[in-house]
């Protein structure tokens, strides 16, 4: 019963080296990031609190909630790039997936904590210093959009970097939005329409938000990636040459940035498989489906010993599609 193990990083059958972590090129974007946000929020919350602001202080809520998914994206994508060991053999990879997910929950927690002062401060309105809004949310337009600037090359291949560029073009958005609701104040002292206008803002924060909280429970759950057909991965295995069934198929992401794809699977082939064989099915994962890693133990059996619970068969599944 022979078990192979083939890491797209070690060359067979054109193998290439898997990518390192997005993050890990973003050092200084984090750190800049981190920095300007940081100061910007302690710039907002003395603001909004002298200029009655609860639009000024749900945008400092969110922008702290910033720093600190910053931080830890930062932090895990350092941990990505530390080699395995011992204890931890698959590496830290994994903890890019953790932050991604404590973030959403620090994100969300944020917004309920600004709803609440926001209520209040409709309950109890007071008037409001429409050109410190202005002035101080001009400034957020400028630190976000900049912010957001240093991490767009990155956002397409790293959930977590992604998070980083849509929060703080969200951001940019929402403090422009501060802007033009201090202006219409400042000209008619419409005292309840900042926090109407703070309600509008964490209405669309949570919206935009949603993609990402959902990506993020997929990967805790090591759902199959985005992108991958499980019935295509299905029907490529089973038709490879002598392949007569395939059973405990399972498909995840190892990581936040797509480079870690691993899929295990039990297939029944009588003869067993030589180790060419084995190199040419991993090759053709890597080839149509991005697999990057895959774990494949070849049962060398007739298909009714060989098959257990939830066994596919090569010629099933050729009825079911026909």
């Amino acid at each position: 019963m022979p078990h192979h193990h083939d890491h797209a990083g070690h060359s067979h059958a054109g193998h290439v080296h898997a990518a390192p972590p997005a993050g890990g090129h973003f050092s200084a974007a984090f750190a800049i990031g981190i920095g300007l946000n940081l100061a910007f929020v302690i710039a907002e919350t003395i603001g909004g609190v002298w200029a009655h602001s609860a639009a000024l202080l749900s945008d400092a809520g969110h922008n702290l909630s910033d720093v600190l998914s910053l931080a830890l994206a930062w932090g895990a994508a350092w941990l990505a790039g530390r080699p395995a060991t011992g204890r931890y053999t698959f590496g830290y990879r994994g903890a890019t997936i953790q932050a991604a997910l404590l973030n959403a929950a620090l994100l969300y927690g944020a917004l309920g904590f600004v709803l609440w002062e926001t209520i209040d401060h409709l309950r109890h309105p007071a008037p409001v210093n429409g050109v410190a809004v202005m002035a101080l949310a001009g400034a957020g337009i400028l630190v976000n959009g900049f912010t957001a600037f240093l991490f767009r090359a990155g956002q397409k291949g790293d959930i977590n970097v992604r998070g980083a560029y849509l929060h703080m073009l969200t951001d940019a958005v929402v403090s422009l939005g501060v802007v033009v609701g201090g202006a219409i104040t400042y000209f008619t002292h419409w005292t309840w329409l900042d926090p109407l206008l703070s309600l509008g803002l964490l209405a669309v924060i949570a919206v935009g938000s949603w993609g990402l909280l959902r990506d993020t429970i997929r990967l805790g759950l090591q759902a199959v990636p985005e992108g991958i057909d499980l019935e295509q991965v299905r029907k490529f295995m089973l038709g490879q040459p002598g392949v007569q069934g395939l059973h405990d198929l399972h498909i995840w992401s190892m990581s936040s940035d797509g480079h870690d794809t691993a899929l295990m699977a039990h297939l029944v082939r009588p003869g067993g498989a030589d180790a060419t064989w084995l190199a040419n099915l991993s090759a053709g994962l890597l080839h149509e489906f991005h697999i990057h890693h895959s774990t494949v133990q070849v049962e060398d059996a007739e298909l009714e010993h060989g098959c257990q619970s939830g066994c596919v068969t090569a010629t099933h599944t050729a009825q079911l599609s026909a």
